[in-house]
């Protein structure tokens, strides 16, 4: 373990309830040199709620290869740097592992906090087996979407997915094709703000269900996996 103070830290921000921000992340962004923000729109408007005022960049899937090697720089010459995502923990199906990367490779030094990220209460609340899963993140929209389904017909831990509200239902059929209507599944959206909704059955009641509810909010979609008896 380095002895020297982190040049980047890795700040996990709330997912919607803006009290789970912990006292050790409010700290840390208070006192880094330059805090890096998916969108500064976004997280100016929770570090003016939060009351702190420091120097935000932008640092986004768009500009992250171009802009990597020019913050190393900076990191070398004794800024410190905060990286935030819009919510939740960078890095996670968001921008941070190119910078993660090329910090450690400069030898110098990383540090993430604990704090908020979606996939973990959907898991735990969802009713599924969580003492071993995979997180697979946002299926690819178009290119290898089916392959990387068909990847997963017999992984028996628990999966994890991302998706967005228009294809939630493009989702659940194609999964209900590669492992059959009966597998069991949940769908958890708004998690941690007011309207917070976990939706647990099989694969075919999830479809049922959304053809007639409308859904909005980032969510996220928990499956069983194959039964290794069946």
């Amino acid at each position: 373990m380095s002895e020297t103070s982190p040049n980047l830290f890795l700040v996990p921000t709330p997912i919607g309830n803006l009290k789970d921000i912990t006292l050790r992340a409010i700290e840390v962004l208070k006192t880094a040199d330059v805090i890096l923000a998916e969108d500064t729109r976004t997280s100016g408007q929770l570090l003016k709620h939060l009351e702190i005022s420091r120097p935000l960049q932008s640092y986004h899937i768009f500009n992250e290869h171009k802009t990597v090697e020019k913050l190393v720089e900076r990191m070398n010459r004794g800024e410190v740097f905060a990286l935030i995502s819009d919510a939740g923990t960078p890095a996670i199906s968001d921008p941070g592992f190119l910078l993660v990367r090329a910090v450690l490779a400069a030898g110098l030094d990383v540090q993430c906090l604990p704090g908020a990220t979606a996939f973990v209460p959907a898991l735990v609340n969802s009713g599924l087996p969580n003492d071993r899963f995979v997180f697979e993140g946002f299926l690819p929209h178009k290119k290898g979407r089916k392959t990387r389904i068909d990847g997963l017909v017999d992984e028996v831990r628990t999966i994890i997915f991302y998706e967005s509200p228009h294809r939630l239902l493009k989702t659940l059929g194609q999964l209900a094709e590669a492992f059959g209507p009966d597998r069991q599944a949940c769908v958890s959206r708004e998690l941690t703000k007011l309207h917070e909704e976990n939706v647990r059955g099989t694969l075919a009641e999830l479809i049922d269900y959304y053809e007639t509810n409308t859904l909005k909010g980032e969510i996220v979609l928990t499956v069983a996996g194959k039964n290794p008896k069946a």
